[in-house]
């Protein structure tokens, strides 16, 4: 079978077509020289690298792992050599800032480039995306000094970042945390402490690695409004941005042995007296982390996505050659001793399902990513917060959704693939454990359901979604003349009118009852996420119906666009209805059961 190959024109369709990638980059002073060109380039070379150094050491760096001894991680065969060739390419600082040598590109471009990395090698691309977050973090609440020393080697790609959360009593509930962070005379900070699952805390790829680690200082505030941001590089670092060789007493307790992503070292962390720099304000870190952690958020919808579409391919493509059985309307290929399977109605099905969410998702994704661009690039500070607004309500919906609906993608592409894809050779049961852990970490599916129904819907007494709702309308209004799109507009009408009325049923019941809240989450996550998706896929739709051949998309690609679209609105879109009743359902039977019956 083919290796991974990028979907490049899916990729440009939807930032050309659909969402106007260059004219919302023009209006923004900071991205104003991204255009078209420069778009395709930066994609084509992505897609280079994916396929052709990432791809290649994915199954092998699963097999064999990370290893741990006395403290050090070393990497799987090929992964140093590649990250060499990823730093070369000047791949760590797409993002960063210009004024500390980064290239100050948009997070719409990385967002899909970082999908391409999940799709081929999800372990290699953590490590990326954990220093891209980590500079972010940095940039955007560090002092001058911290960012001026650390900033340019982590662009660089010669010092990577990592984020240090969890302890082994404290996951969700940060303000459990017990790691303490004594202040210095110099103004530094000596942190004690240790940390679990830590993605790339310990490896053999970067020269230093620079910790971001939550603690508190002792006489701080109880609860997460105790929490401070501290950076802790692994070695000790000179006032000119040099590493010294002298330990900073960080130290590796173990790796974990994991379902999946197994060349990504996840690590215990010990930190004894460590030298620690303030990042922020005492006593908000939380602040400064989340800064990162919406970032993080929306890479693991894209790990979920990537690899859904790297299993879409393999089963694709299985299924135009795998000969079983004959086609029900008869038979298809006289020379064969059977058709491929692809003729039967229930492969079409899977195929069509991880295909017309995949499509979705990325549209999703890039629709995020292009609300955290204005909030952070638009020159119009009521934009700004609005599209910042939108990032608190999109970002939940989108790491749950598209990780849920890329995990069903790499078990329904397995499905396909029968008995081959249960065996190792063929690259499926991988993506179906890799792509397992994007529903658990930066926060549990089931706690962004909660955060997005509680938070950001509840709390806000629905003003949030409101802000979505609106820019829904203004869409739909735009196009209610198009004769193409009326069947689809009046589903989008008939989801969009449900999950308002479910936003008002949860509203009133939660001012009696707050399990209510906890009740519908999930349900309510997913039914948003549907809405959402169908939301995507009538813009798609829509730039389907005003796309020439000139502009380099097929009129047989755009005409399958439009099957798959209308799959999705006949075929998907009914399960709306299932999750409203589901939300109306209301919070008795799940919480009538007395603990001792369970």
């Amino acid at each position: 079978m083919a290796g991974y190959r990028a979907p490049l024109k899916d990729i440009q369709f939807l930032l050309q077509e659909v969402f106007g990638a260059q004219a919302l980059f023009a209006s923004m002073p900071e991205t104003g020289e991204v255009n078209n060109e420069l778009i395709s380039a930066v994609v084509q070379e992505a897609a280079k690298i994916t396929e052709g150094l990432l791809a290649p050491i994915n199954q092998g760096g699963d097999q064999q792992g990370c290893q741990f001894e006395n403290g050090l991680v070393t990497t799987p065969a090929g992964f140093k050599e590649a990250y060499a060739a990823y730093t070369q390419g000047g791949w760590p600082g797409l993002t960063g800032s210009v004024d500390y040598g980064g290239q100050g590109m948009p997070k719409m471009l990385s967002a899909i480039i970082e999908e391409m990395a999940f799709a081929a090698n999800s372990s290699f691309a953590l490590y990326t995306i954990l220093t891209t977050g980590a500079s972010l973090s940095l940039s955007l609440h560090g002092s001058e000094e911290l960012k001026r020393t650390y900033l340019p080697r982590m662009y660089e790609g010669a010092w990577s970042g990592s984020m240090c959360l969890t302890e082994p009593q404290a996951g969700t509930d940060l303000g459990m945390i017990r790691t303490r962070a004594v202040p210095s005379a110099d103004g530094s900070y000596k942190l004690s402490g240790s940390k679990i699952f830590i993605t790339g805390g310990e490896h053999d790829l970067t020269e230093n690695i620079i910790h971001f680690v939550l603690a508190k200082l002792p006489d701080a505030p109880a609860g997460p409004r105790g929490i401070s941001l501290f950076l802790v590089p692994k070695i000790l670092v000179d006032a000119k941005g040099n590493i010294t060789g002298e330990s900073n007493n960080v130290q590796c307790g173990s790796i974990e042995h994991k379902m999946g992503i197994r060349a990504s070292a996840t690590c215990v962390m010990n930190f004894d007296e460590a030298q620690g720099f303030l990042v922020g304000e005492l006593n908000h870190g939380l602040a400064c982390m989340f800064t990162m952690m919406n970032y993080e958020r929306l890479s693991m919808g894209l790990q979920g996505n990537g690899l859904a579409e790297s299993s879409y391919q393999l089963a694709a493509q299985y299924a135009g050659e795998r000969l079983q059985g004959r086609a029900p309307s008869g038979i298809q290929q006289e020379d064969k001793a059977a058709d491929p399977i692809l003729v039967h109605p229930d492969v079409r099905r899977m195929l069509l399902t991880m295909r017309a969410n995949i499509v979705a998702g990325r549209a999703l994704s890039l629709y995020a990513a292009s609300k955290l661009d204005i909030s952070r690039f638009h020159p119009d500070q009521n934009e700004r917060d609005v599209a910042e607004q939108l990032v608190s309500l999109l970002i939940p919906v989108q790491k749950a959704y598209c990780s849920d609906r890329g995990f069903e993608a790499c078990v329904m592409g397995q499905q396909v693939l029968g008995g081959h894809g249960y065996v190792v050779e063929w690259g499926l049961e991988q993506n179906v454990r890799d792509a397992r852990i994007a529903q658990i970490y930066e926060g549990t599916n089931g706690v962004q359901a909660l955060d997005l129904m509680g938070r950001k819907t509840v709390r806000s007494n629905g003003k949030l979604l409101q802000l979505l709702v609106q820019e829904m309308d203004e869409f739909t209004a735009a196009n209610m003349n198009n004769d193409r799109l009326q069947q689809h507009l009046a589903i989008f009408e008939e989801a969009r009118a449900g999950l308002l009325h479910c936003t008002t049923t949860v509203l009133s019941r939660a001012l009696d009852n707050p399990d209510e809240i906890g009740a519908a989450s999930y349900a309510y996550m997913e039914l948003l996420g549907l809405v959402l998706y169908c939301f995507m896929w009538l813009r798609i739709l829509t730039a389907t119906s005003s796309s020439e051949p000139e502009n380099g998309y097929p009129p047989d690609y755009v005409d399958g666009l439009v099957k798959v679209g209308e799959f999705f609105m006949h075929r998907l879109m009914p399960r709306a209805q299932s999750l409203a009743a589901e939300i109306e359902a209301g919070a008795e039977t799940l919480m009538s059961l007395r603990a001792e019956q369970f």
